[in-house]
């Protein structure tokens, strides 16, 4: 049989199998000194995300490109242009045996690891647990265990199958998935899961991205603009085309566009299909919207998704290197899938179909963001020999809770059957209470509350949940009265906080000068004189040369026509507080200082000698403090910034908010 040449990461699983030993790495840090805790309180909390219509996921993440090892310590490089080369303990793949994967078995004798105990699963979990090989659809009610389930094959395949951890792909819906999911996955198979890859849509295609993105015309250093950052350049991109926002709402606008880019249809399209001025508005949004991006070396969130599809629909080599990489793949919350990641899932596997999607339909709520339920339920279309699994034994909630449920839910005609049940008996019945208004609602909670709390119970174990921002004023109210101390979750978030996302923009603009947001955010910040006329005369520049805005920002610095002597000034300031950060090769905490020293941004909070600003300075030195952290498991300036994004986009997971 011929033999092929190994593929990069190949190459490099074999000369790390010749080491002796893989250097350690450091667990990824939390990015904060943990907070006290607070005097008890009832939690108030939205019940919907409300998330930006931008992605079909509730969180969408800037990942790492090297911590998605799934335990603590065991990192992935990306050197050499490799997807994903991993430390491989020699007891895996032995450099004298090692063959090419065309020939290669998907599996090998198994390693030295304790066996999976799933005689401890319930026969349903089992089933699934085991089953393999070929494509596999596990309808997982609510409650029915489907983590352990993810979790324990994936040991199982590894553990007792002898299946490569580097050859298998988990994804899962949200940042704190994927971390619980590696945490156990650590917990059953310590030191044995290196190489594999488990993340969000978002993470994994960001890590294809950065390795092949100059295939589709970006480099490898894009910047990722976050929801703010997008919502920016489409509000600026619409004063330019003098659209109304009155008549044309950003928010109806960037819902269009987002929906065009997950149906994969370009501007040009979009305005040939257009049947109203929203819709034709929204396409020479969208028009300049990809320029600009192009032009910034950037992507928003959706652009994630839709490159990734880009790059392996028309590059057979990348696709293959993955279907090689990949044999087996899960999807988890496959009911919240839209239809790039579900053409991106079903790409992957299409050379092995050892395809397992774990979801409820019934548990579908985020099609107004893109999510298509059709994903699961033509599923056994989509693959002939499909297997079928069902969870429907709930560990979480009482009969009298699940009757209610499944009498709810039964009345869907658009889903699959299953009913769950419960061993933990019928427990508590469920109160229902009519309101006559919503004064008389808060009342009546607050009255709930207080017998609560005479019966013992603290307020810290209650909670109340409210579907609209609105609804908050009238329970605040009412709790104040009755003398019931609560918190709102879900306030400013560190990393969403003014002063941070200006440190950060600033990382943004060193790290890819050309990043235009990032620039127009602090270029003014703190105050130094260039102002909305300064700013249009230089993107007038920027247009005259045919350059970047920074580019532009250069070449204003000697225009004594067009820039008075202040302005000159001023911009050569800041130019040059982007140019020494680019020749600054020392640890990442140096070059925060070095940000925050030169830009005057500490200064500017003490002069003006409030206590808000007292806090944002103490803002800015908790930055600093994470910065430091993020050294220990991060190369570059590039992946620190990655993973600082994640935290802050998925809502401050290992940051706590109050942490300032």
């Amino acid at each position: 049989m011929p033999q092929r040449t190994p593929y990069p990461w190949e190459k490099n699983m074999m000369a790390a199998s010749k080491e002796t030993a893989a250097p350690g790495g450091a667990a990824p840090v939390s990015g904060a000194r943990p907070a006290a805790k607070p005097a008890q309180q009832v939690t108030l909390d939205l019940f919907s995300s409300g998330a930006s219509p931008s992605s079909s996921a509730p969180e969408p993440d800037l990942v790492p490109l090297d911590a998605y090892g799934a335990s603590a310590g065991e990192y992935i490089s990306a050197d050499e242009g490799a997807p994903a080369q991993a430390y491989v303990p020699t007891d895996y793949v032995p450099a004298e045996t090692y063959a090419p994967a065309d020939y290669a078995p998907a599996r090998m004798a198994a390693p030295a690891l304790p066996k999976v105990d799933i005689d401890s699963l319930n026969p349903a979990q089992r089933e699934a647990v085991v089953t393999t090989e070929g494509p596999l659809l596990v309808l997982a009610g609510a409650g029915s265990g489907k983590t352990r389930v993810l979790t324990y094959r994936i040991a199982h395949m590894i553990a007792d199958l002898g299946i490569r951890p580097w050859q298998i792909l988990a994804i899962t819906f949200t940042n704190k998935a994927a971390a619980e999911m590696r945490e156990r996955l650590g917990a059953l198979l310590p030191n044995s899961t290196r190489g594999m890859w488990v993340c969000t849509f978002h993470a994994m295609c960001v890590r294809m991205l950065r390795e092949d993105a100059d295939l589709l015309g970006y480099t490898g250093q894009f910047t990722i603009y976050d929801d703010d950052d997008s919502r920016r350049m489409v509000r600026e991109i619409m004063q330019g085309l003098d659209i109304d926002q009155k008549n044309f709402p950003i928010n109806m606008i960037r819902g269009k566009i987002s929906a065009a880019k997950n149906a994969m249809v370009g501007p040009d399209e979009m305005l040939e299909k257009a049947s109203d001025p929203k819709e034709r508005k929204a396409a020479q949004v969208y028009a300049e919207l990809e320029r600009r991006l192009r032009a910034a070396n950037a992507m928003d969130f959706d652009d994630l998704l839709v490159r990734t599809l880009e790059l392996l629909r028309t590059r057979p080599e990348v696709l293959d290197k993955y279907q090689e990489r990949f044999r087996y793949i899960s999807v988890d919350e496959y009911q919240d899938t839209n239809h790039v990641q579900y053409e991106i899932a079903n790409l992957l596997a299409a050379k092995y179909q050892n395809l397992m999607v774990v979801g409820d339909d019934d548990q579908s709520i985020y099609s107004w963001r893109g999510a298509d339920i059709s994903n699961i339920l033509d599923f056994e279309k989509d693959f002939k020999q499909a297997k079928v699994v069902k969870l429907e034994q709930n560990y979480r909630s009482t009969g009298h809770i699940l009757n209610a449920a499944n009498a709810v839910v039964r009345h869907n005609s658009q889903r699959k059957e299953k009913r769950l049940f419960t061993a933990l008996g019928e427990g508590e019945k469920i109160q229902a209470y009519q309101a006559g208004d919503e004064r008389d609602e808060g009342r009546w909670i607050a009255g709930e509350i207080d017998k609560q709390r005479s019966a013992g119970v603290s307020y810290d174990d209650m909670a109340v949940f409210y579907r609209t921002n609105a609804q908050s004023r009238i329970l605040e109210d009412m709790f104040l009265r009755a003398g019931v101390p609560y918190k709102i979750v879900g306030g400013t978030r560190f990393f969403d906080r003014a002063e941070i996302r200006d440190v950060m923009a600033y990382l943004k603009m060193i790290v890819n000068p050309a990043d235009e947001m990032s620039v127009k955010r602090v270029i003014n910040t703190p105050r130094r004189g260039i102002g909305s006329t300064s700013i249009e005369k230089i993107e007038q520049l920027a247009r005259e040369n045919g350059c970047s805005f920074f580019q532009a920002c250069e070449l204003a610095c000697a225009e004594t026509g067009r820039f008075t002597a202040k302005v000159r000034t001023a911009l050569g300031s800041f130019v040059n507080i982007v140019r020494e950060g680019r020749r600054m090769d020392g640890e990442l905490k140096d070059v925060v200082d070095a940000i925050v020293d030169r830009t005057g941004l500490v200064q500017a909070f003490r002069a003006e000698g409030t206590m808000e600003a007292e806090g944002r300075m103490e803002n800015i030195q908790e930055f600093m403090g994470v910065a430091a952290e993020f050294e220990e498991t991060h190369d570059d300036i590039e992946g620190t910034l990655e993973s600082l994004e994640e935290l802050r986009a998925a809502g401050m997971e290992g940051v706590p908010e109050d942490a300032a």
